[in-house]
């Protein structure tokens, strides 16, 4: 099938050989008496960027959010099934959540930086779990801002607001907000689609190299982001009750050139959603 989508030239399409880093098994999500996800069973390989993608209302960003369960901040909010990191079941009472947000960190759709110097929102995170000198807070913001390529850009002015930041550099920033905690997984829900291309490709460069270090997982409406960063990609839609199902899940190159369900095909090709 001709789908005219790019994929990205360093995409992974052999991943079977990586350890998996993130699993669900037959997960499913509550809002009270409403189901928002039913029976989700996928398995995300460690440093590799997974796309959720599917049309609005499926449950994607909801699936994203039960890795470091956000949801549970809703209530009524509950998870059945498994969901685990690195093998270890994460809804279960003992599991320490304060270490969980630790290890796996989120960047939200619209930036949102703190109302204070760029350093003190790079700082921010370390400080709230470990007690830092002067020097060492340094080098973690030199590091983490470098590493979200934003460092020789603002180098000069960590006093400053990060309100003063363009939209591009505050969603930077928010990654290196993230970073400074030492993640091992990154969640992104849509985060470039309030950004204009050139930030857009920015990001999405980004994103490229800090997946050589961790495991990313990204929702996009964005179906030429999808096929251009990421090495598997999942495609969920909304059965008739509402519900989020996986439809199909697989390499990136397999999702975009050859899919196994005609729904993700119409998906991918613009016949619906």
């Amino acid at each position: 099938m001709r789908t005219g989508f790019v994929l990205g030239d360093n995409i992974r399409t052999g991943l079977s050989n990586y350890k998996i880093k993130l699993q669900t098994e037959n997960a499913c999500l509550y809002y009270g008496k409403f189901q928002a996800l039913r029976n989700i069973t996928l398995r995300i390989p460690e440093r590799s960027i997974t796309a959720i993608i599917g049309p609005s209302g499926c449950g994607k960003s909801s699936f994203l959010r039960i890795f470091n369960r956000m949801n549970d901040l809703i209530t009524g909010a509950r998870v059945e099934g498994k969901v685990e990191l690195d093998g270890q079941l994460i809804y279960e009472a003992h599991f320490d959540i304060v270490e969980l947000r630790k290890k796996v960190g989120m960047v939200f759709q619209k930036p949102n930086p703190f109302p204070m110097s760029i350093y003190d929102n790079i700082a921010f995170g370390p400080k709230q779990h470990n007690r830092y000198t002067k020097s060492e807070l340094d080098k973690i913001v030199e590091s983490s801002l470098k590493q979200a390529a934003l460092w020789d850009e603002v180098k000069d002015k960590l006093g400053q607001s990060a309100l003063g930041l363009s939209g591009g550099q505050q969603q930077r920033l928010c990654i290196a907000r993230v970073l400074a905690v030492e993640p091992e997984v990154i969640l992104m829900d849509e985060p470039c689609s309030a950004l204009d291309p050139a930030a857009t490709l920015r990001i999405e460069d980004l994103m490229r190299t800090l997946a050589e270090l961790y495991t990313i997982v990204i929702v996009t409406h964005n179906m030429q982001q999808a096929a251009r960063v990421s090495d598997t990609a999942a495609f969920f839609m909304m059965a008739s009750d509402r519900a989020g199902e996986l439809v199909e899940y697989g390499s990136t190159s397999q999702i975009f050139t050859n899919p196994r369900d005609k729904r993700t095909e119409d998906y991918i090709t613009g016949c619906f959603g």
